[in-house]
């Protein structure tokens, strides 16, 4: 592990926590690598019944580090850190618990998508800004939010990338819980050892079937998003949008065709 993701059991649950607060938590290739270990870590162990995925009372993670990250991604999506870590989430057999708060950005917010319970802090901020920096959406985002949400509320939270409340995720139905900030760990916590307390096996089956009718479409889907997404990283625009970024400036997309 990096010391950017730290692990502990607690019981039966395991707790993995985002921890670089200096960068807001954004993800790097290396912590990418930590959480897919991570992930293989707490399947293979047969104590550990549930996984807990957080961050601090003050953030959850401002999304990929785009300083990493403008240098493309390694080799083919599959395996890739990020691509393996996607994977692994979703195809996960153990049920994953989300506590958020913060900045959930991008991946911060896509990723959820595979958690099976979201708690959120009143504070949390979510936002898919992929357009925005010249990207195309990854984590199955441009198939689950459309058949979640209906397309039209989909497209705008991937087109035009604004952020959004809480508030507003609990009344999409993406988040199960809003939280006091300091409570929001505590709260998913509490929901991971109710989780670990059922019958394993049970837990597993319910999972799975509620997972089965997307199953495939859904890693056709990351891998055509993953693929795009690395080409999407390497394009004029991205360049653009990188380095707007770093002069602290909004991107001039006026050139692009």
């Amino acid at each position: 592990m990096t010391e950017h993701i730290l692990t502990e059991k607690n019981n039966q649950v395991l707790v993995v926590r985002i921890n670089r607060p200096d960068r807001k938590n954004a993800l790097t290739h290396a912590m990418y690598t930590a959480l897919g270990d991570a992930l293989e870590a707490g399947h293979e162990d047969k104590d550990v019944r549930c996984i807990l995925v957080t961050g601090s009372a003050d953030c959850f993670t401002a999304g990929n580090d785009l300083g990493d990250f403008a240098k493309g991604l390694p080799g083919e999506f599959t395996e890739t850190p990020v691509g393996r870590f996607l994977f692994l989430l979703a195809s996960a057999s153990k049920p994953i618990v989300a506590a958020v708060n913060g900045p959930a950005v991008g991946i911060g917010t896509t990723m959820l998508l595979h958690c099976d319970l979201v708690f959120a802090g009143s504070n949390t901020r979510f936002q898919m800004p992929f357009a925005n920096l010249g990207l195309c959406p990854e984590g199955g985002s441009s198939l689950l939010l459309p058949a979640w949400l209906g397309r039209v509320r989909a497209a705008e939270l991937l087109m035009l990338g604004d952020a959004f409340s809480a508030d507003d995720a609990a009344r999409l139905g993406l988040i199960n819980r809003i939280c006091e900030p300091a409570a929001t760990e505590a709260t998913a916590l509490e929901a991971c050892q109710r989780l670990a307390a059922q019958a394993p096996a049970a837990i597993r089956a319910t999972k799975a079937l509620l997972n089965r009718p997307n199953l495939e479409q859904l890693k056709e889907t990351m891998l055509a998003e993953g693929q795009l997404f690395a080409e999407r990283l390497k394009s004029p625009e991205a360049a653009e949008a990188f380095t707007a970024f770093m002069q602290k400036r909004k991107p001039d997309y006026s050139r692009f065709d």
